[in-house]
């Protein structure tokens, strides 16, 4: 499937093909009806006897099955178009949304092969300037995005054939044979596989488990959480989908000038800054900084269970983010019970980023200014009482990007760090900046009517830290 074929592709039709199916499903209804309770209702109670009979009631018997499973088979493919119509109609427009959302920056969608998508900007500069790392990152969201609806819309597709086909069963001439009320019976299985590998998931299985796990209904989706939690967290369920872009561009370009004497001055004064870190008491500070200054521009995972702990200003964010939410998915989730019939449900949530600075002296040498949002998962579940039961499983998520903005300076003891001399370091090449995220624990909290403050954050210890400078090169 190409990219243009998601855009393109008139859906209309697809929604009319839907409709026809619905009105053949109620008159196949009718006619499987008729054919029990007056064709084959007459000749059960019917007195007569012989070959003839015999030979009647079994045809009857055999039109009245036919009757029943053409109508089954009706409303399988109905359910399935259907379920694809949504999903895809969905699809298609979230993709016109963020191509139109790109064009807006100045970027151009543009499809490569082997349906993967390409977003450059429009015009080219008239210096020939290279776009900034913030412009950069924005537009591989763009890329990845779109490509991940893709692979989602075909990966519908191929559920669609699967699902029809064993409806049809590739027999003209003899109807029933599976049945589907939706989607879920060819994904759910399909799921539940992957789920399984949890770690041991790989890159792409994960993104697919992430796209199944949109796609299936609330009960579905409750059945796998139930049985899997601790797989589809492992597997990272609930991983961030809102834009992880640096808030600026940094030092710029990376290896562009030639160091001078004061540039490596400054490397072994930032050395030594660093190593003197670890024995003041700023280890993530020192970690992260080392981790600068060896170059590498490799990620770097954050510990946000110390955070959390340690800094107030990441535990408010995280209390906001879902207090100003937590109405909103508790409604969502109560409607989806309500609709199952009161069957449990559950429904994936997503706060937006927000930013935040850190009060603790060693995260904010460390990090500084961050991004932070909440994933989870609210699932309701019929109660002891009778009453719906809400919780949220959920994560504290945090994104930077490790930079240092000219114009900026900070006291670390005795001596002040410019950031003008430091993101020098990364354009001469003597050191480079790179990416840090990180994930909570998944914690619980109620999310009934009186609901209040978060769990507090458990001393996650030192376990794993850095006491040894040298520790810092297997860091990734």
């Amino acid at each position: 499937m190409n990219y243009r074929d998601l855009l393109d592709v008139d859906l209309g039709k697809l929604g009319t093909a839907v409709g026809t199916w619905a009105q053949a499903v109620k008159h196949l209804e009718t006619l499987s009806k008729d054919a029990q309770d007056g064709l084959k209702g007459k000749a059960d109670t019917a007195r007569w006897a012989g070959v003839n009979a015999t030979v009647t009631r079994e045809f009857v018997d055999k039109t009245a099955k036919e009757c029943a499973d053409l109508h089954s088979e009706a409303k399988s493919i109905w359910s399935v178009l259907d379920d694809a119509h949504q999903e895809l109609v969905g699809l298609q427009g979230r993709a016109k949304n963020l191509e139109g959302e790109a064009r807006q920056k100045g970027y151009v969608v543009v499809p490569d092969e082997n349906g993967t998508v390409k977003v450059m900007p429009a015009m080219c500069t008239v210096d020939g300037k290279e776009e900034g790392e913030k412009s950069k990152e924005l537009m591989q969201w763009y890329a990845d995005a779109l490509a991940d609806l893709l692979r989602h819309a075909a990966e519908i597709d191929a559920a669609v054939v699967r699902a029809l086909s064993r409806s049809h069963g590739n027999d003209p001439y003899n109807a029933g044979h599976a049945t589907y009320t939706s989607l879920d019976e060819d994904m759910l299985p399909r799921a539940q596989k992957l789920a399984e590998l949890g770690d041991d998931a790989k890159p792409q299985q994960r993104a697919e488990l992430r796209r199944l796990w949109e796609s299936l209904s609330p009960q579905a989706r409750a059945e796998l959480w139930s049985q899997h939690k601790d797989d589809l967290m492992s597997a990272g369920i609930l991983g961030v989908t809102v834009k992880q872009i640096s808030p600026d561009d940094g030092s710029g370009p990376y290896d562009v000038e030639d160091p001078t004497a004061h540039d490596y001055w400054i490397l072994a004064e930032a050395t030594g800054i660093s190593n003197a870190g670890d024995f003041i008491g700023h280890t993530d500070a020192a970690r992260n900084m080392d981790h600068y200054l060896r170059g590498t521009g490799t990620p770097l995972d954050l510990d946000v269970d110390r955070m959390m702990h340690d800094d107030a200003a990441l535990r408010n964010a995280a209390q906001t983010s879902i207090t100003e939410n937590q109405d909103r998915w508790r409604q969502e989730a109560l409607d989806a019970y309500r609709k199952s019939g009161g069957k449990p449900v559950a429904i994936p949530v997503e706060s937006a980023g927000t930013g935040y600075t850190h009060t603790d002296r060693n995260w904010y040498l460390a990090v500084g200014s961050a991004q932070t949002n909440t994933t989870g998962v609210v699932t309701v579940v019929p109660g002891a009482d009778g009453k719906p039961k809400i919780g949220l499983d959920y994560q504290v998520n945090v994104w930077d990007r490790y930079n240092w903005d000219p114009g900026k300076a900070t006291p670390i003891g005795p001596t002040t760090v410019t950031d003008a001399d430091m993101a020098r370091l990364h354009r001469t090449g003597l050191a480079k900046e790179y990416d840090m995220r990180g994930s909570g624990t998944v914690r619980h909290y109620d999310l009934g009517a009186e609901s209040g403050s978060l769990p507090a954050p458990a001393d996650p210890g030192r376990d794993g830290t850095r006491t040894d400078i040298g520790r810092n090169g297997d860091a990734r």
